[in-house]
């Protein structure tokens, strides 16, 4: 018989904490079975805090506390690449940062994140486009400074992964490809997230062609879903806080089924392509907003990350991929027995 092909289960930890404490995170994903997350906001004791702020000291308190919880960190959920393009006021709340500036302080602070807390990925982004005008028209430079952060990571022996999300400059699967084969760089692969499509208005279909225009490129899946409230309409720029439509993917409208079953084919391949990059498999990371997303990240409280959770286990037992929680043997193994 055989084998299934394996993934490995995550999830953006700061979405299953009330008050994002680092306890009651790696609390809410120990309880759940698992073993990884990402590291994107989280309180240290100094406050709620960006990753890419946190002290050296509160660096420790979580390394010392990932340690009690048996929890290692799959990526770094940076928001590296959400900033302007250009210094042009377009009536968004977007930062702008001269990109050699940006370069040598934001980009290599990531890489000493990672390197800190033993992550070999790092999540971004393909930079705001001013708002109102064609994203195919800002791709020369967005290739350019995309390609200098992929170098930047590859010297560090890092993977950055290039999410697709709206008002980006890679706002859909196509843009997004192109993007990749013109940077073709091999520390740089996409990250698929269905529920960023379908919620600019797309359609199922949609959702799958971008898929597969993704698939050859794509390094990890980000795990969430959408459901339309009414019939869609694409949109042109997206009040990223307003949208709160996002359900677990056994709910949603993207067609997890069919992805899924799809990328059960190209796991084993992906899988020995990331391992030669040290990375330890295929990520599928829950990022669910089930109780509300925003720009720069979402909520969905320990219930909902566990109703998000089991949602895609579902699916991956549907359609035949397999993965691992915790159980007695981890627990025993822990104790030293």
């Amino acid at each position: 018989m055989r084998e299934k092909p394996s993934v490995i289960l995550s999830g953006f930890a700061d979405e299953a904490a009330n008050q994002k404490t680092a306890t009651q995170q790696f609390a809410a994903f120990a309880a759940l079975g698992l073993q990884y997350f990402s590291l994107r906001f989280i309180d240290a004791g100094e406050g709620i805090k960006n990753v890419m702020k946190l002290t050296n000291k509160e660096i420790s308190t979580v390394r010392h506390l990932m340690g009690e919880y048996g929890l290692n960190v799959s990526s770094i959920g940076s928001p590296i690449g959400k900033v302007k393009l250009l210094d042009i006021d377009d009536g968004t709340k977007n930062a702008f940062i001269p990109f050699k500036k940006y370069l040598a302080q934001d980009v290599k602070k990531v890489c000493e994140l990672a390197h800190a807390f033993e992550s070999k990925l790092i999540r971004g982004f393909s930079f705001y486009h001013p708002k109102g005008t064609d994203p195919k028209a800002h791709l020369p430079q967005v290739i350019d400074q995309l390609g200098q952060i992929a170098e930047t990571c590859h010297r560090s022996d890092l993977t950055f992964g290039l999410e697709i999300e709206a008002n980006l400059v890679g706002q859909s699967g196509e843009l997004l490809a192109e993007i990749q084969k013109k940077v073709n760089h091999p520390a740089m692969m996409l990250i698929f997230d269905a529920a960023n499509i379908l919620c600019q208005g797309m359609l199922p279909e949609d959702v799958f062609r971008q898929y597969k225009a993704m698939k050859p490129y794509t390094g990890w899946l980000h795990i969430k879903d959408y459901r339309h409230p009414k019939p869609p309409e694409r949109q042109g720029h997206i009040d990223e806080d307003a949208i709160k439509n996002f359900v677990p993917a056994d709910l949603g409208q993207s067609g997890h089924e069919d992805i899924l079953r799809d990328f059960k084919e190209h796991i084993p391949k992906l899988e020995a392509k990331l391992k030669k990059r040290g990375i330890p498999g295929v990520f599928l990371d829950l990022e669910p907003h089930v109780k509300g997303g925003g720009q720069f990240g979402g909520f969905s409280g320990p219930d909902g990350m566990g109703v998000a959770l089991r949602g895609l286990c579902k699916v991956l037992d549907y359609v035949g991929i397999d993965y691992h929680l915790r159980d007695f043997e981890d627990i025993q193994a822990a104790r030293g027995f």
